[in-house]
């Protein structure tokens, strides 16, 4: 087990910082839930704009705050590295979003909830792999919650396969077929976002075991 409280040094506001922008993850994707369940909300939008925004401000000032007070011989480049992966998952959670709303005539009895509770479960397991860095990483408890994101990023994959073939084989309008494509690949590509988040942070874990 390696503490990265030492490695940090004794201020807090890096774990702050990433716990805040993991919240600002699954913020986005609570607000994506919603949408699903009920399209014509279309006042959701502000929330996913304001979750990527929140989540940009807290990259900002990680990396600020890197070059300002970061003194240990722990890599810059990882803590860099865990707010890119953790903003882009909101950025990606408002263009599912605004694709969605662009289409409405055409998402009509689309069922996302397998995806949807995927994703769920693997921003909750962000949280948790986020968390750990606070409280100083063991390395078996990363690679337990690691396996867990990467098992669900392989459900997700079996997820899509199986919708597309449905689309494809059934007797669906071109363009629905096009645009249930892209709203399901791109829920595929949040949860390979969740998963980009574990990788950076058991990279972490190893590198300083």
């Amino acid at each position: 087990m390696f503490s990265l409280q030492k490695l940090l040094g004794k201020n807090d506001q890096f774990f702050d910082l990433l716990e805040a922008s993991a919240q600002q993850a699954q913020s986005s994707v609570d607000a994506l839930v919603k949408l699903v369940a009920d399209p014509n909300q279309t006042s959701l939008t502000y929330e996913f704009v304001q979750s990527r925004r929140n989540e940009r401000g807290l990259r900002e000032k990680i990396s600020e705050a890197i070059y300002t007070t970061f003194v240990t011989s722990l890599e810059r480049e990882d803590i860099e590295s865990l707010a890119n992966a953790l903003y882009r998952i909101p950025k990606t959670v408002e263009k599912f979003g605004n694709r969605l709303l662009l289409t409405p005539q055409h998402i009509q009895g689309i069922d996302f909830t397998r995806q949807i509770n995927l994703l769920t479960e693997a921003t909750r397991t962000v949280k948790q792999m986020v968390k750990s860095l606070r409280r100083g990483v063991n390395l078996e408890e990363i690679r337990s919650l690691n396996d867990k994101m990467q098992y669900l990023e392989g459900e997700a994959d079996k997820a899509i396969t199986e919708l597309l073939r449905d689309l494809f084989t059934g007797t669906n309008d071109p363009i629905k077929v096009i645009v249930r494509k892209d709203l399901y690949e791109l829920l595929e590509k949040v949860i390979d976002r969740c998963r980009d988040v574990g990788n950076v942070i058991s990279n972490i874990a190893l590198k300083n075991s």
